[in-house]
């Protein structure tokens, strides 16, 4: 599958002269992490499919700095985020679009002040704009009737207030969406943001993770589906520390929409 995919780089439209419709960033986990990989290339084939013009950064993309900030290394985090911004000012990149809730706020809410003013959009907002706009299309196919429950990335919903857009979408798929006893303002966090995700837990009686996958167990779900490369991770290993990772799946809001579409 992956050798259809179209993905130019931001030096290659320079080079051809051509402005992209939006920067694809890409995040950390989406590049490097196995299974974020899959969530990357499953946006990647729903933008080709929408004759989006997108590009991404390739190799001149850094981290932007999320984790040394939450981990109180400000001095780093602003020395990676003046490079990406260096990188951003000199492309002219007008709107951004990231699959990672954590890149998402940071460079929405961060990177003003250091001098990177940007349109910063969720994925699950811009796949919301495609198919308002209808330049995209999808039908339930193998999610009809399913029971879907979305989980609220800390920095997607409580952050950035962005809670219908996901939702919106999972109902387009003619999916029975159940919601968790913990959800929207009140949801609770997966466990991995404030760098969490790079250590391991204190001693306590129970991991965070577990406790979440929990509440979406509750509601009787067949899949549980996400927005976060993070939240993906840590619910996946609730299923697997709860042994239900048989029967529960945990998937991207757009590797729900690309599998609809068979892409």
């Amino acid at each position: 599958m992956s050798e259809n995919l179209v993905v130019p780089t931001m030096a290659e439209m320079l080079a051809q002269g051509k402005q992209p419709e939006v920067l694809f960033w890409v995040g950390c986990a989406g590049s490097f992490d196995d299974r974020a990989k899959k969530i990357t290339k499953a946006f990647v084939r729903i933008l080709n499919r929408a004759n989006v013009e997108f590009a991404v950064l390739g190799t001149e993309e850094g981290c932007t700095g999320d984790p040394a900030k939450r981990a109180g290394n400000e001095f780093l985090f602003q020395m990676q985020a003046f490079m990406n911004i260096e990188v951003l000012n000199a492309y002219e990149a007008k709107k951004i679009v990231t699959a990672c809730p954590h890149c998402f706020n940071t460079l929405k809410n961060e990177y003003p002040e250091l001098g990177g003013k940007y349109e910063v959009v969720h994925h699950t907002e811009f796949l919301k704009e495609l198919l308002d706009s209808g330049r995209l299309t999808i039908e339930g196919g193998q999610f009809k009737g399913k029971k879907i429950t979305f989980h609220d990335p800390c920095y997607l919903g409580r952050a950035n207030k962005v809670y219908e857009a996901p939702r919106d979408l999972i109902q387009k798929l003619d999916a029975e969406l159940v919601e968790m006893k913990r959800s929207k303002a009140n949801g609770l966090c997966c466990g991995a943001g404030g760098a969490q995700m790079f250590k391991e837990p204190e001693n306590g009686d129970k991991d965070i993770n577990v406790e979440r996958t929990e509440d979406a167990l509750e509601t009787k779900a067949e899949i549980i589906a996400a927005g976060c490369p993070f939240c993906n991770t840590m619910l996946t290993d609730g299923t697997k520390a709860k042994e239900r990772e048989h029967d529960v799946k945990v998937m991207d809001v757009a590797e729900l929409i690309a599998n609809a579409q068979d892409l």
